[in-house]
């Protein structure tokens, strides 16, 4: 055979896509011609295709040496340079192809793709616009086109491209994905869902389509079609980190936990560099309660990334968490060196500041949230929170809860919907209690008692809980409860539907602004009667929040109008108290053993004002031999405490701390303690019940809110009014005289706990029926008020003018209320 001859067999092959023996006929053939250019140039085109990409463009530039000016070279050697992703030299082989023939779409769209390449989005798109002149019809330039125009912020441009595009070809799966995720980006989640649903039928095998959509369908709350799309994805392709990742993101939302740890480690054995999978890994660890595991992942993250905000945040709550102050706060600190005005991390350090006891820095970092982002709903509820530590008087406190709700619950008070709840007062009710700490957590303290009498023959109990890591006493609120939810994945917007679906006659918000309470939800006035309570005493500031539980020694007379809510009074007490163990049993006077007398305080150092240490310091130097106990992390935190101590001139040798710790050792610590020391103007609450059960009793100093009245409240109902103080002297008087009678204190110490259980303080089922009083007497006002409604809508129907209500309470409070604090990390 001929050279010629030879050719054409070689290119049959290569056709067929026998590259070996078209590759040995093309050596063959320029064994016999050397000098032919065109078959070096076939050989440059099968090596393109075999991703040789260096052969190839030796044999291109070899053929280019025998024809310079050939423009289909040049094109192809283009195309090789930018395969090997040498996107310059490849735009200038373009432009050289461009200058030896007239421009052709084909050519214009690959050098404007290798423009869009090296990121230089404006050359591309004048690039794009010239092949539309060629090619009006030419979708993939559209596509690209908009990818460009996306890249460089001008979203309106990059829609109308996608939008021509689709025009032209309606089944493009990559213009229709490109403007579902667009469009998904810019909040219009019910448009991208259409598109990217589209796209997925367009092409239904196709990984990514199906990713993007299990992405949005996840944004919107679906999470089990997004799971449902997300594991067909990882079916087709299941090397495709980013279908493991979102599906674990799915299963984790869904509240499967295990599952999604199992595919965060996919996604991460796939792309060991994948820093989100590893954050959000930690989460899923911490939330099961793998600390190191946790910590590991976090560090993991923040090590792939440096300076990665979101692992910064959630290595310092993990931190925070586990009593690591310091550690948590250098976390955050390094967070705010990388984003100043991130208004999360602003928030999360104050909630450090203040659990080491720095409340006015806390203060001042909460204020900066706001600062940073105006509609931070957590930072504003930590500020009004944290202002009750240091408040002796409720009026500033309701002025910052009137700000937040006029910020926050206002947008929610125009999509109220009325009720429609059979308004008969007589009727069996449908109670339900809302709460994230259903588990071993000082609110379940409180809750059982209640829960455990409840008559279910007139009350039906409903309990949502959204407890991330159910226990044994998850088990035990549960099994009180008629109908358990467990509504952990729901956002307020759904839970809010599911509470009307259920019919709830009064709903009760047991954790109000502390941590992962949900204000919200109450805001949308999913209950016809919303009541507070437990969290503590104070407003909620909800506007939509009919009432509060409070009693008379927390709320004396005079006191309603510091309060968003109506006060409803118990008769005894607002708490009713199960320490849920019989163990440590109390043992015996320190002091009788010790030689001294040991005064302890296990609140929060948040409570430690400097009014307390005023107080405090004057008792400590009465007793000169006196000890102090304190609870209080270790590092920082007890490093100031003892410097603010000293300024009282109590001597560092004086002071002892404990750590935060597990409830058995918490407890048993008070069998270091003589005197409890209560703190001002918040008083202790659980801490002082607890005290009270292992026999310690607390010296208390009465303020004038709710929060710094709750030890007189307490100890009126152990009739125990003599350990009250009115002003700081009395309280120096009644702790000293105490300790300088030690077989008083003894005896007292011995009947303590039999106190407290004979109290109103524990009795449950008296508390129930209290209880129930006041949600019987609350519905019953709601009847009320829903039956003159409806008499006044048939009187305007039948065109009658209703009188005037004259001096009745209609039920309704027009002035404008917000709420406290939220004491939440991310």
């Amino acid at each position: 055979m001929d050279s010629k001859q030879i050719l054409e067999l070689a290119t049959a092959h290569h056709i067929a896509g026998e590259f070996g023996p078209a590759r040995e006929l093309y050596e063959n053939a320029l064994a016999i011609e050397p000098a032919d250019a065109n078959v070096m140039f076939r050989l440059g085109v099968l090596d393109m295709q075999c991703g040789a990409n260096d052969r190839a463009l030796d044999w291109l530039d070899r053929a280019l040496n025998q024809i310079p000016d050939n423009p289909r070279y040049h094109f192809v050697r283009a195309q090789v340079l930018a395969a090997a992703h040498r996107f310059a030299e490849a735009i200038l082989a373009y432009r050289q192809t461009l200058a030896l023939e007239a421009a052709s779409a084909d050519v214009l769209f690959a050098l404007a793709a290798a423009q869009q390449s090296t990121a230089d989005y404006r050359a591309a798109i004048d690039t794009y616009t010239a092949v539309l002149a060629l090619d009006p019809a030419h979708a993939d330039a559209l596509n690209n086109l908009g990818n460009c125009h996306r890249q460089n912020g001008d979203t309106e441009r990059a829609e109308a491209a996608y939008r021509r595009a689709i025009d032209v070809q309606p089944g493009d799966a990559n213009a229709l994905t490109n403007l579902g995720t667009l469009l998904e980006s810019l909040g219009r989640l019910d448009e991208a869902l259409v598109l990217l649903e589209a796209a997925v039928a367009a092409a239904p095998d196709a990984p990514c389509g199906l990713v993007n959509l299990g992405v949005a369908l996840h944004q919107r709350g679906d999470c089990s079609r997004a799971a449902a799309r997300l594991t067909r994805a990882l079916e087709l392709d299941p090397a495709f980190p980013e279908a493991a990742y979102n599906l674990a993101n799915s299963l984790h939302a869904l509240g499967r936990r295990d599952e999604a740890v199992s595919h965060y480690r996919q996604a991460i054995a796939q792309s060991p560099a994948h820093a989100d999978a590893y954050n959000n890994l930690g989460v899923a660890y911490q939330e099961a309660g793998l600390r190191e595991e946790a910590a590991h992942a976090f560090d993991a993250a923040i090590r792939l990334r440096p300076g990665f905000v979101a692992a910064l945040n959630n290595a310092a709550t993990l931190m925070r968490k586990h009593g690591r102050l310091a550690k948590a706060e250098a976390y955050l600190r390094e967070a705010l060196a990388v984003e100043p005005h991130h208004s999360v991390t602003h928030n999360n350090l104050g909630n450090v500041r203040k659990d080491q006891g720095h409340l006015a820095d806390g203060i001042d970092c909460f204020r900066r949230a706001l600062t940073c982002d105006p509609g931070n709903v957590v930072a504003h509820s930590n500020l009004a929170y944290a202002l009750t530590f240091q408040a002796e008087h409720a009026q500033p406190l309701l002025h910052e809860c009137r700000r937040w709700s006029a910020r926050h619950e206002a947008p929610h008070r125009g999509a109220h919907r009325p009720h429609s709840n059979d308004p008969v007062a007589t009727r069996r009710l449908r109670i339900g209690y809302v709460s994230p700490d259903f588990r071993d957590h000082c609110q379940t303290l409180f809750t059982l008692p209640l829960l455990s009498h409840h008559d279910h023959d007139r009350f039906e109990i409903f309990c949502y809980s959204s407890v991330a890591r159910p226990d044994d006493l998850t088990q035990r609120v549960a099994a009180c409860a008629d109908v358990w939810r467990d509504v952990r994945s729901l956002d307020d917007e759904r839970l809010a539907l599911l509470i009307r679906d259920d019919a709830i006659d009064i709903l009760i918000d047991l954790t109000m602004h502390m941590a992962d309470g949900r204000p919200l939800l109450f805001a949308r006035k999913p209950a016809p009667v919303q009541i507070a309570w437990l969290a503590y005493p104070g407003t909620t500031g909800i506007g939509a929040i009919d009432y509060r539980l409070t009693d008379p020694w927390l709320d004396p007379a005079g006191t309603d109008a510091m309060y968003s809510e109506r006060s409803i009074r118990l008769p005894d007490s607002f708490w009713c108290y199960d320490p849920l163990t019989g163990t440590p049993a109390v043992n015996a006077l320190p002091a009788l053993t010790n030689g001294y007398p040991t005064f302890g305080c296990l609140n929060n150092p948040c409570k430690l004002s400097d009014a307390t240490f005023g107080m405090w310091g004057k008792v400590m130097r009465e007793i000169g031999d006196a000890r102090l106990l304190l609870m209080a992390p270790e590092g920082a935190a007890r490093d100031s405490l003892l410097e603010r101590l000293g300024q009282q001139g109590i001597a560092a040798g004086r002071i002892a701390f404990t750590p935060f710790r597990p409830r058995a050792d918490y407890l048993r610590t008070y069998h270091e303690i003589d005197v409890g020391l209560d703190t001002f103007p918040y008083n202790g609450h659980t801490t002082s019940l607890d005290s009270y059960w292992m026999g310690v009793p607390v010296v208390t100093r009465v303020g004038n809110t709710a929060v710094g009245r709750a030890g007189l409240s307490q100890s009126a109902n152990l009739n125990l009014r003599e350990l009250v103080a009115d002003n700081d002297a009395q309280f120096v008087d009644i702790a000293v005289e105490l300790v300088r009678d030690l077989p008083r204190l003894a005896r007292l110490r011995g009947e303590l706990r039999s106190r407290l259980t004979a109290s109103p303080l524990m009795d449950g089922a008296r508390f129930a029926r209290h209880i129930e009083v006041a949600y019987r007497n609350a519905w019953q006002a709601w009847c009320e008020r829903s039956s003159r409604a409806a008499r006044g809508k048939l009187e305007r129907d039948s065109g009658v003018e209703p009188c005037a209500d004259s001096g009745v309470d209609s039920g309704v409070d027009p002035r404008l209320f917000p709420s406290a604090g939220l004491d939440r990390s991310y």
